[in-house]
């Protein structure tokens, strides 16, 4: 049954409390949960950290909104630091990280697969293929650092092969920007999408900047510097997906639906039920916070939520595989590139190309996916496997000698 925005209030601000043991909880297993209930903890904690990020930017700029958004901000900060605590001490970095790029594929295919707007449903596929290269990359540092099959982690759901190639997605910045959708007649479904999105986005650009520097082997911290690069590269893109006309307390309001959004849709999927009482806990949160800014809205600005928001929740983005629709958008789009706003075939861009031209520049001295995937395919086992089948090799042929 469908969500109604506007009947459903949720928990009222003033009753939302917590304690450093509820906060503090027994995370989920790395190996025994299913793979989508990782990505669903780093959604939500990149939801969590863009509202709290929008909250104190918009507090620089309004005396007016101040207490109002330091309120629903300290509510907010302690629902990011349960959803983060709800990672297992013993996943690894590369573990994480192999994750993220999990949620960007499956994700932003499912926004991509459901957005109504043509030209922001390919922005995703297009950002999609490059996300899927990342996870062919860092699948292959995993390998390179623990010998490990990345299918450990993301339990199959996911295709490990090469996407667009990191080392051509370098562009220069002017062709990262995207043309905004117009607020006056863009569907509620393509706001919450680029909201999404974004947040998801910035939040896999901070972790790889946190996380890059504290290994020791030199070609993972040149691939998480590269990677990183590109991230910032998809934050730009998606971030200027979003109407800059949109007043201040209209992008908080939408902001709030989202997150309704897209814990409701966690809930819709998940299958640990330790973790299901979360994600329904903070869909009434957020129906609190959403209520809070619709009176904000009605009272400040003098304009019905309903012309911004819609009364009920959109289809819950899935979380589940989406491999055959990554396998033909890849068939199809992976030598599609970009020339400012517009999309466009690789055929099409001169030799004295502003993106091509930095493309040579930052990668004069080498690539770091390129050399991080020298040589690598998946298989069963990784390197320990074909070890094994190598000495194998030897002792047969020292037997039959």
């Amino acid at each position: 049954m469908a969500l109604d925005l506007f009947k459903e209030k949720g928990t009222p601000v003033e009753r939302q409390s917590f304690t450093w043991k509820d906060m503090v909880r027994r995370p989920y297993s790395k190996m025994d949960d299913d793979a989508f209930t990782r990505t669903r903890v780093i959604l939500m904690n990149g939801i969590e950290a863009d509202a709290l990020r929008m909250k104190h930017i918009f507090a620089r700029r309004s005396l007016e909104l101040r207490p109002h958004l330091a309120l629903v901000r300290r509510a907010e900060h302690h629902q990011q630091t349960l959803v983060n605590w709800l990672t297992p001490p013993d996943q690894k970095v590369i573990e994480t990280t192999l994750g993220f790029e999990q949620l960007a594929i499956e994700v932003t295919a499912s926004v991509a697969i459901h957005e109504p707007d043509p030209y922001l449903a390919q922005t995703y596929r297009f950002g999609m293929l490059e996300d899927f290269d990342h996870l062919y990359r860092y699948s292959a540092l995993y390998d390179r650092l623990e010998g490990q099959d990345p299918n450990n982690i993301t339990q199959s759901y996911t295709d490990i092969i090469p996407g667009r190639p990191t080392s051509v997605e370098h562009r220069h910045p002017l062709d990262d920007l995207r043309r905004p959708y117009d607020a006056k007649t863009a569907a509620p479904l393509s706001k919450l999408h680029a909201l999404t999105i974004t947040a998801s986005e910035f939040q896999t650009h901070d972790y790889y900047m946190t996380v890059g520097p504290t290994f020791t082997d030199p070609v993972a911290r040149q691939l998480y510097a590269e990677i990183a690069s590109i991230e910032e590269q998809h934050v730009t893109q998606y971030g200027s997906l979003i109407d800059p006309d949109e007043s201040m307390l209209e992008q908080w309001m939408l902001h709030e639906a989202m997150e309704v959004y897209n814990y409701y849709s966690c809930l819709a999927y998940e299958s640990n039920p330790r973790i299901k009482e979360v994600w329904q806990r903070f869909v009434d949160y957020e129906l609190g916070h959403l209520h809070y800014v619709m009176e904000l809205f009605k009272n400040l600005e003098r304009r019905d939520p309903a012309e911004v928001l819609p009364r009920e929740l959109p289809e819950p983005i899935a979380f589940k595989e989406h491999r055959e629709f990554v396998r033909k958008v890849l068939s199809q789009e992976v030598d599609m590139r970009s020339d400012g706003t517009e999309y466009v075939d690789k055929s099409q861009l001169p030799p004295d190309h502003r993106t091509l031209m930095y493309q040579a520049q930052m990668n004069s001295e080498g690539s770091p996916s390129e050399t991080a995937a020298a040589g690598y395919k998946w298989r069963p086992g990784t390197e320990l496997a074909a070890k094994a089948e190598r000495m194998g090799s030897v002792l047969e042929g020292r037997r039959l000698q």
